[in-house]
């Protein structure tokens, strides 16, 4: 009994052992193989263009990889190699040997695909502090997620300093957390629902409703009871925050945001930082759910300035388009009113 016992006490210490060494293996592997993949495609990006050679660079390519691929194995497409160069063009060597330590090869191919720089910083910073797979990665670019969160209407510095304190400070704000638009395209609610019939559907998919609201979220209570000088009211959802350490209260809306909708919430708020919050906390924040957007009522009452968030749910999934004619609206009224505040 006592040899069995020391014997699986060192089996579990050499697997730990084992395992540990496994992890860093791959981690070098990973890392090794990134940037000789970076350096080809960088080698071949400064051939291609000392020897003035872009404009039959493709057919210089083609040929390249078949040799390639005869020596060295099918890692050497003409795909593969246009990938190294994309991405050797779009990070530069220090970058790169940073995000090889974090990031895999393939990741860096979705990435290296997103033309703006504030969005691709903006990809690349969440995908590391969230730990997204490639296949995360690239849903989270597929569904809009830049153009729909908060911070996308932001000026570029505020969007890199947010950006720059998530990965200093390793501290995610409300901005990079909520969304401009949520899609519940999964509830399957009828043509004429009702606000009753949207959070049952709502809590009944749970799990969906989290993946949608993003990593942190908690489910606490629904109808929660907030009884004000012997007046009971109900709010609709109660989440907790693990990342921001806040209460969120959630309040669905049919139809668009009316002032008085704030009032409301300034009252839920308040009485949550009285009853509910824990010490170490930070104060609560709610978020109004409505089913139709007026982007100038919530810009006009500098709600994200607050600690209320405003944000239109789709029952359905829209086209690309319409969330990027949705940002270039939010954009224009928000300089707008950025000009008349400076004025």
């Amino acid at each position: 009994m006592e040899i069995q016992k020391h014997s699986e006490a060192l089996l579990n210490g050499i697997q730990s052992i084992i395992e540990n060494a496994r992890s860093r293996v791959a981690v070098f592997v990973n890392a090794e193989t990134t940037l000789l993949n970076w350096q080809i495609g960088n080698y071949i990006n400064i051939e291609l263009i000392n020897e003035h050679r872009a404009e039959y660079g493709s057919k210089i390519l083609d040929t390249l990889s078949q040799e390639l691929q005869l020596r060295y194995g099918k890692g050497y497409t003409y795909t593969a190699l246009t990938r190294m160069c994309k991405v050797a063009k779009t990070f530069n060597q220090e970058i790169i040997a940073t995000l090889s330590q974090q990031l895999s090869w393939s990741h860096l191919i979705e990435l290296s695909a997103i033309e703006n720089e504030t969005k691709r910083d903006f990809f690349t910073k969440l995908c590391i502090y969230e730990r997204w797979g490639v296949r995360t990665l690239r849903d989270k670019i597929d569904t809009m997620l830049f153009e729909r969160t908060a911070i996308s209407t932001k000026p570029v510095e505020t969007i890199r300093e947010a950006l720059q304190t998530l990965q200093q400070d390793n501290k995610i704000l409300p901005e990079l957390v909520f969304k401009n638009s949520y899609v519940l395209d999964f509830l399957n609610l009828p043509a004429d629902y009702s606000e009753k019939e949207l959070e049952t559907a709502l809590v009944a998919n749970l799990q969906q409703f989290i993946l949608e609201l993003g990593s942190g979220f908690a489910f606490l209570e629904r109808q929660k009871r907030i009884q004000v000088d012997a007046v009971d009211y109900h709010l609709d959802l109660l989440f907790y925050h693990r990342k921001l350490t806040r209460l969120v209260a959630i309040d669905l809306k049919l139809g668009k945001f009316k002032p008085e909708y704030k009032a409301q919430m300034e009252l839920y708020l308040r009485w949550l930082q009285k009853h509910e919050m824990q010490e170490g906390e930070k104060l609560p924040i709610g978020l109004l759910l409505c089913s139709e957007g007026n982007t100038e009522h919530i810009e006009l009452l500098m709600l994200d300035e607050k600690q209320i968030r405003v944000a239109q749910y789709l029952t359905e999934l829209p086209s690309k388009e319409w969330f990027a004619d949705k940002l270039h609206r939010a954009l224009e009224i928000a300089k707008m009113n950025m000009t008349e505040k400076n004025d």
